[in-house]
């Protein structure tokens, strides 16, 4: 689960014990041998991309394969995988050089681009002290550092940008930074930088590499120069599998595989120390194995009244990136989709309180009727109506298509190293696979149900802040600016005329070039302000005005 949110309570079911059988206690032990394979450390955490995700998913497929399920990756049933490209950020290019009179320094220490900086490949001479139009230029940080010492208002950057548009001003092809300050400009490449490309080409070098390959300011040199710097990708993929029964409707069934691995992403509760694998047992090993059982359940029932499709989402722990691409690029025909059910940290159901949270509720006015026709199920649930969160559901349901999200609850172990196959409550995961079936089993109907749209929920962030905009951020999106996934009715950007589809560039005074900084935006304002956004639609800049 990739953001925990808090639950609003609806109702509480009265549900009755039921005692397990020795075949009960068969499947009870199979899903402890699932799980402990998934969370073992074999898969190295089973970070979307990496090695231990393949063997996850090759695991998965070869289950799948077992069943009897029908290869749904691709439209023509030819494997059970659907790859997809994460976007992990920027690296300067291998291919990189640049030499002085013949000598080459290192790309990447002696100089680096901008993490912005559009691609170049000059040859061409330069002295260092003279700023000619239509000559490369090299430009000493030092001095505005010097003056703005005693000023925490000073932004680096602002003066970097100052002086690129002079520079471009003055057709001057790229610009050469460095700092002969005993100051710290902190400047560096960003991997992640998602900001807008500099007007023109611009470097930075160190004051040694400086003194080095400019030693008098006065000379002439030969710079020839070819550096970029391009978008880095890793390939993850979704496992799918599908149970044809010749029905007008199908109903989709999903869990993510994937977890954190060492916590390279950043999303690991455990700040600093040696990185360690997080097995990620409960998140969401419980639910991918339970996802296996259900396909095994249905293949072998006489549940004939819809079509089965099987989805193990990849990616979900960097932003639903697996089920956000399934629903862009479907295998089926998403029309024929009745309804998605998530299961997502199903693995530990409290012995003692006996309680599972069920989200979506207020996704279709079927769910109460459903859901209430079951018996003989020993836990109580609570019922959350949203049917957006921070699980694949939400990519579903902005399909317009009725989901429920299963959740046994939030635990310390949560993102955690410690998130191990020997804390899973196996049991209670049973008796979620069973409520499941029975769910599935009593809608004999085989029509299709309805849909609504629930309020949105927020999803957490570092970042504090006391207003919303009402929209629901596309964590997939790997462009400048926030892309709006979704609006949220009677808030502000609804309001205000935005729309899903619509990238948010600027709000306020603040550039959002990713959500991180669309967050830090939020920050600034309390309720009852007023802001500008500045949107792009298509290729068209809006502005609107909205009240928090």
């Amino acid at each position: 689960m990739y953001r925990f949110f808090l639950f609003l309570l609806f109702i509480s079911s009265n549900l009755f014990a039921q005692k397990l059988s020795n075949k009960d206690k068969k499947v009870v032990s199979y899903l402890k041998s699932q799980v402990s394979y998934l969370a073992s450390d074999d898969l190295k955490g089973r970070r979307a991309g990496d090695s231990g995700e393949i063997l996850a998913a090759n695991f998965i497929s070869a289950k799948f394969k077992e069943i009897g399920l029908i290869p749904k990756g691709t439209t023509d049933n030819s494997t059970f995988y659907q790859p997809f490209d994460i976007y992990e950020g920027k690296f300067i290019d291998g291919i990189s050089s640049f030499t002085v009179n013949g000598i080459k320094a290192t790309v990447g220490t002696d100089i680096f681009p901008l993490s912005n900086s559009p691609k170049a490949n000059f040859k061409s001479n330069i002295t260092p002290a003279i700023h000619e139009s239509g000559q490369p230029w090299l430009i000493d940080l030092g001095d505005d550092l010097n003056d703005n010492k005693d000023n925490p208002h000073f932004d680096i950057q602002h003066v970097i940008t100052s002086k690129l548009k002079s520079a471009k001003d003055n057709n001057v092809p790229f610009v050469i930074f460095y700092n002969t300050s005993s100051l710290n400009d902190n400047i560096q490449f960003d991997p992640k930088d998602r900001s807008v490309n500099s007007i023109i080409p611009a470097f930075y070098l160190t004051v040694k590499a400086k003194q080095i390959f400019f030693p008098d300011a006065e000379s002439e040199y030969i710079v020839d120069l070819n550096i970029s710097v391009s978008p880095r990708y890793r390939k993850a993929r979704n496992v799918i599998g599908f149970i044809d029964n010749k029905a007008p409707l199908t109903v989709v069934i999903g869990a993510h595989f994937d977890h954190l691995g060492y916590g390279e992403d950043g999303n690991s509760m455990i700040r600093g120390g040696v990185p360690t694998i997080h097995n990620g047992a409960d998140d969401n090993a419980s639910g991918t194995a339970s996802l296996i059982e259900l396909a095994f359940i249905l293949k072998n029932s006489k549940s004939k009244q819809y079509n089965f499709l099987f989805i193990a989402f990849s990616a979900e722990e960097l932003g639903l990136n697996g089920s956000k691409y399934f629903v862009e690029n479907p295998t089926i025909d998403l029309k024929s989709v009745n309804y998605m059910i998530n299961m997502d940290m199903v693995g530990r159901m409290n012995d003692s309180t006996k309680t599972i949270t069920v989200g979506g509720y207020g996704t279709s006015t079927s769910w109460n009727k459903m859901i209430s026709s079951i018996e003989k199920i020993d836990f109580s649930i609570k019922t959350d109506s949203s049917g957006s969160g921070p699980s694949d559901h939400t990519s579903f349901y902005r399909k317009d298509i009725p989901v429920l999200f299963f959740f046994t609850g939030l635990h310390t172990d949560y993102h955690k190293p410690s998130d191990d196959a020997d804390k899973i409550n196996y049991v209670g995961m049973f008796k979620i696979i069973r409520f499941i079936e029975l769910l599935i089993r009593n809608d004999r109907s085989g029509s299709r149900i309805n849909f609504l749209k629930t309020r949105e929920q927020q999803t957490s962030t570092s970042t504090r802040f006391s207003v919303s905009m009402g929209i629901m951020p596309d964590y997939s999106y790997s462009g400048n600016g926030v892309r709006v996934d979704g609006v949220s009715d009677n808030r502000p950007a609804k309001k205000a005329g935005i729309l899903a589809g619509d990238i948010v560039k600027q709000l306020g005074d603040i550039k959002t070039s990713s959500v991180e900084s669309y967050m830090q935006a939020l920050s600034k304002f309390k309720k009852g302000e007023q802001a500008t956004v500045i949107v792009l639609r298509k290729d068209q800049e809006i502005k609107f005005e909205i009240v928090f």
